[in-house]
């Protein structure tokens, strides 16, 4: 008899905060995969081991967590984590939650209450987010710190979307830039919008996060409110 792993089906069924999140950061950093023998898979990877680990943790999976090495031929290669869940199930929910195999052109922002989306923006912001703080008129008395995020996607009309929603909800402006050398576009907001994105993700009245979302990115923004005080 094999052995199945175990892991809560039900999560993409019900919307939560961290449903939200997790669904966010697949939109991002997650696959759906069919194998030969007509197996299903959804699968995470990322560098960061210790936010997989909460991730699996929600999902209340006791899947293992894989790693993938550098190779020899670049040896400074980032580490990679996988957690990889079989589940025809699961697979399905995604579906119906509008992410396909072959989601990287085609992805849409699924149909999210006002409730959970900053949960979502988090999680997506977490795995295809950047952002960079310094200074502006370096050659003045007193230096001008600036900030700024970006959400990366191969599909426009994904970041399209994702603009007209954060418009909505007072994140105002963005600019989507298409990269010249690779296929992929970039929704880019200045400092007063990066600074209402701040609180959408992070407000002040959540105190638990689950461990969802990387303190890393989350410190610059910190970092910055710091310089400012």
């Amino acid at each position: 008899m094999p052995i199945y792993k175990k892991v809560n089906k039900d999560f993409f069924k019900k919307w939560t905060r961290d449903m939200a999140y997790v669904l966010g950061f697949f939109a991002a950093d997650g696959y759906i995969t069919v194998n030969k023998r007509g197996g299903q898979f959804w699968c995470i990877q990322i560098i960061d081991k210790e936010l997989l680990k909460s991730i699996k943790k929600v999902i209340e999976a006791e899947h293992k967590i894989s790693i993938r090495l550098p190779s020899k031929n670049k040896p400074n290669e980032s580490i990679i984590y996988r957690l990889q869940i079989g589940s025809f199930e699961m697979c399905d929910d995604l579906r119906n939650l509008g992410f396909s195999e072959r989601k990287t052109k085609s992805l849409a922002i699924p149909n999210i209450s006002k409730k959970y989306f900053p949960d979502f923006v988090r999680g997506y912001f977490d795995g295809d987010g950047s952002i960079w703080m310094g200074f502006v008129h370096k050659e003045r008395k007193h230096k001008t710190p600036v900030i700024f995020t970006a959400f990366t996607s191969c599909s426009y009309n994904f970041l399209k979307e994702l603009q007209n929603r954060l418009n909505l909800i007072g994140v105002f402006g963005g600019c989507i830039y298409k990269s010249k050398k690779r296929r992929f576009y970039r929704l880019q907001f200045s400092t007063l919008s990066t600074l209402k994105l701040y609180n959408l993700m992070y407000n002040d009245n959540i105190k638990d996060f689950s461990g969802l979302l990387l303190n890393r990115k989350k410190i610059i923004f910190e970092k910055f409110n710091n310089l400012r005080l």
